[in-house]
């Protein structure tokens, strides 16, 4: 039963060329973004600040491969210019032009589970639903 304002772990999943690869337990994001201050001669403090690029790193725990992405041959390690889809009741966010950056990984036998992955994307867009 889906309880409504929290996303499942079907509303958390990975997508490649268009198709969901694997739905996500969890996740954490950090977005940072570098400053640069404009001085002026004479002034004892900046007279600017400009703001630089954003990074998005994000952190993924318990990620599952669709049954679709096994069969066609899903290799995490492989996996390059993803997107990280996250379903809310009033917004989607996606983060796209993800690489990872570590794997870490525990497994059973027949489970193809990701215990951990770091990505860092280049672009964040949110949109009402």
């Amino acid at each position: 039963m889906k309880i409504a304002g929290f996303p499942t772990s079907s509303d958390i999943y990975l997508e490649a060329e268009g198709k969901k690869v694997a739905v996500v337990q969890s996740y954490s994001v950090r977005t940072t973004r570098s400053s640069q201050v404009i001085e002026a001669f004479g002034e004892e403090e900046p007279v600017a600040t400009i703001a630089g690029p954003r990074s998005h790193v994000i952190e993924l725990t318990r990620l599952y491969a669709t049954d679709e992405a096994i069969r066609d041959g899903l290799n995490f390690h492989e996996l390059e210019d993803f997107s990280l889809v996250i379903c809310k009741p009033d917004r989607r966010i996606i983060y796209s032009g993800c690489q990872w950056s570590s794997i870490g990984e525990n497994g059973t036998l027949g489970n193809m589970v990701l215990e951990k992955i770091t990505v860092t994307a280049t672009k964040r867009i949110e949109t009402a639903v």
